[in-house]
């Protein structure tokens, strides 16, 4: 007899196996084995973190499926204790579970996996909420079952829809899935919810599977007084229906009974820094609720300052820009399974309703439309690269450096060998810190600026120093000069200026970034002066039900008490956990910035904090300053590098108000205790007599900060 008559003939006579007996039989058997198979998953997670050392892209790629594997194990195992035990999906008396979230969690578990395979994967949402008495761990279990089981059994570039509906009968709701794979045989659907059964075509298929997943859905449902069936589906495959009693707190009623407690809805718009941070938080204060984060990429919480270091080569994979401290993959299943927040990336939010207090979404990748209700939103919708208004923009090989996808065209350039000379237009802070990993790679490089320095955060002879610095690395830098055409056929070969014509295998803008404020000005909620969403202390929006967090926010100068425009992925970070606690129904201000920057080229560490010498002027103030020269360290050690601070004071009251730094040595440590100073109001006679840390090989006796401010202190004492 052949192997697949023997399969056949198994399925046919499942059903008796699916006895109580062996079922309670199987249960022990995979309660005996999950303890083992934990902590052999526990033991692979920390060769695939690296704790024992790192692995080669083999070693990875094996461990890697090993831990699929484990995880499959241990979902069996579950799902059978589950089947044996069906009372455990029950929740306590006036606990609820609203299975329409748990229907877009479910689809964002599994939309990465569509896209990549083709397949459409709509979601039709028309009872919301929709309050269930179940957990959420058995009922979103059970809705990846059934998804689950869709993708498996529907070819690349199928389809699969899920509908959320009142149900034929009142008081309940439907859950239906329907897919175009090849279905289940009807001679199959009275058996197939049995444990151990599976479909003759799905045996047929050869794709693996142990007949459990949908005898688990069957167990559930009936242990909530629901039912699940199978039907032929109108897209040709089949269609899973699962229907459930709603709460009866949700149900109509006519007197006016008690109210069930509502859940916060959360939606925050931005997935990158301050978004994650406002969701992290959130869910640490008030866990139950009902948190969306929307975003147009497919990759969400990455640190984009790494981005020079990933082109350079420095970082070696962009996992490790999306991954914690502790190696986990900060993707849209770990902020589902970790930090229970429903994330819907690659949709686009087109439209907020402050009236109905909703937000309209469009998946990208069907372009299908929905609305998403909110009780609180967060705008955490960044910046966008400034593309000059000049011909040539869209050649080939002309990137700006504003995201993964540019990142990763840089490296494919790079690698291709075709990018020997480049042009930075800008000289700001990100063409400065990318030119660094370009010379690396083995380009010539040209910076072109528009203003008479580059790093216009520095007073002007600093930046000079930073110029000559990289001048001496062989970077060109042309400053005072206009770009007006990028010139090319198809991909860039020139950049054209008042300044000549300067040869361009690859081109990167960096000419700034502007607040994305399209949809908060569209929604009528205020706009600062500087073009930037303008929050109040609490980081509330002209709506008190919006906040607004990030590289979209203006922000308020501590020193001159005016609005301010600096994104940065510190301040992102710390606006998020701001809105966060007050939007949870704390009270707590964001006192503000000073501009504290610092960071790396070709060996020099250049920061700054506070305001620089001209824009103190400008501002009012009539300053003094000292520049100081000194080893980050005991001159007598081999470590000791230089370093050159700038201190600025006011003439009057001698406040310290800003401070920069260049040089091989320690910079960082001193643009730090000068940030605390400048917020915390600091004169300068204060800072020359902090208690700081002392060690040869650490500082001198007299720090560089300290040497600074006495001769600062001197200045205006006529003691120089």
């Amino acid at each position: 007899m052949s192997t697949k008559s023997d399969d056949t003939s198994a399925a046919r006579t499942a059903p008796n196996a699916g006895t109580p007996q062996l079922t309670e039989l199987a249960s022990l058997v995979a309660h005996q084995l999950k303890t083992p198979v934990t902590a052999a998953a526990s033991l692979v997670q920390g060769l695939l973190g690296e704790y024992a050392g790192p692995l080669t892209p083999r070693q990875r790629d094996l461990l890697a499926r090993a831990n699929t594997r484990i995880e499959e194990a241990l979902t069996t195992s579950d799902r059978m204790m589950a089947i044996a035990r069906p009372e455990s999906a029950r929740t306590e008396p006036g606990v609820t579970t609203d299975l329409s979230l748990m229907v877009r969690q479910s689809q964002n578990r599994y939309s990465a996996e569509a896209a990549r395979r083709g397949i459409a994967f709509a979601v039709e949402t028309h009872l919301e909420p929709a309050p269930v008495r179940g957990t959420e761990a058995a009922l979103f279990e059970c809705l990846n079952c059934l998804v689950d089981n869709a993708l498996k059994y529907t070819p690349d570039n199928g389809r699969i829809r899920i509908t959320v509906a009142p149900a034929a009968q009142a008081g309940q709701v439907r859950v239906a899935v329907a897919d175009s794979g090849i279905g289940i045989p009807e001679n199959n659907r009275d058996t197939i919810f049995e444990p151990f059964v599976r479909a003759d075509s799905a045996q047929e298929s050869a794709l693996p599977g142990v007949g459990l997943g949908l005898a688990f859905v069957k167990r559930v449902a009936t242990a909530l007084n629901g039912d699940v069936a199978v039907q032929q589906s109108d897209l040709g495959g089949a269609e899973l229906t699962l229907v459930l009693p709603l709460a009866e707190e949700a149900l109509p009623q006519s007197h006016g009974g008690p109210r069930p407690r509502k859940r916060m809805k959360v939606v925050i718009m931005g997935g990158v820094a301050a978004g994650p941070k406002v969701a992290a938080k959130v869910i640490r204060l008030k866990p139950d609720t009902e948190l969306t984060v929307i975003d147009r990429g497919a990759v969400l919480s990455y640190a984009g300052c790494g981005f020079p270091y990933y082109v350079s080569g420095v970082v070696k994979k962009q996992r490790d820009l999306i991954s914690s401290a502790v190696g986990a993959v900060r993707d849209p299943v770990f902020f589902q399974n970790v930090k229970h927040v429903n994330i819907l990336n690659r949709t686009e939010a087109t439209e907020i309703d402050r009236h109905a207090k909703q937000v309209r979404v469009r998946n990208l990748l069907n372009h299908e439309e929905s609305w998403v209700k909110y009780d609180k939103l967060v705008l955490a919708t960044g910046a966008s690269p400034v593309i000059p208004d000049i011909p040539g923009t869209d050649l080939q090989n002309v990137f700006t450096l504003h995201g993964v996808h540019d990142a990763e065209g840089i490296r494919a350039v790079l690698s291709s060998g075709k990018a020997r000379d480049v042009v930075i237009v800008g000289g700001g802070l990100l063409g400065v810190e990318i030119t660094q990993a370009l010379v690396n790679r083995g380009c010539r490089v040209t910076i072109l600026e528009k203003r008479d320095q580059i790093l216009t955060m520095l007073d002007w002879q600093m930046a000079r120093l930073v110029e000559k610095h990289m001048e001496s690395h062989g970077v060109k830098i042309v400053t005072g000069t206009s770009v007006s055409e990028l010139a090319g056929i198809e991909r860039v070969e020139g950049v054209i200026s008042d300044r000549g014509r300067f040869p361009a295998e690859m081109v990167v803008l960096a000419v700034g970034v502007k607040p994305e404020i399209k949809l908060a000005a569209d929604a009528n909620l205020d706009i600062g002066t500087t073009g930037a969403l303008k929050v109040n202390d609490h980081l509330q929006t002209s709506d008190p039900d919006i906040y607004a967090a990030g590289d979209c926010v203006e922000q308020h100068h501590i020193l001159t008490g005016k609005p301010f425009y600096m994104p940065l992925g510190s301040t992102a970070n710390k606006q998020g956990r701001t809105a966060a606690v007050n939007l949870c129904g704390g009270e707590e201000d964001f006192p503000g910035v000073i501009g504290s920057i610092v960071c790396t080229v070709f060996g020099y560490c250049v920061g700054c904090t506070g305001l620089g010498e001209e824009v103190a002027e400008k501002a009012g103030y009539h300053t003094v300053s000292a520049l100081v020269p000194a080893p980050d360290r005991e001159h007598f050690l081999p470590g000791a590098k230089q370093l050159l601070l700038k201190i600025v004071v006011d003439h009057k009251t001698r406040r310290l108000l800003g401070c920069q730094a260049i040089g091989e040595g320690n910079a960082a440590k001193r643009i730090d205790v000068a940030a605390t100073a400048v917020t915390a109001g600091m004169t300068v006679d204060q800072l020359a007599n902090l208690d700081l840390c002392y060690a040869p090989a650490c500082a001198p006796a007299m720090d560089n900060i300290i040497t600074a401010a006495n001769v600062a202190r001197n200045k205006p004492s006529g003691d120089m």
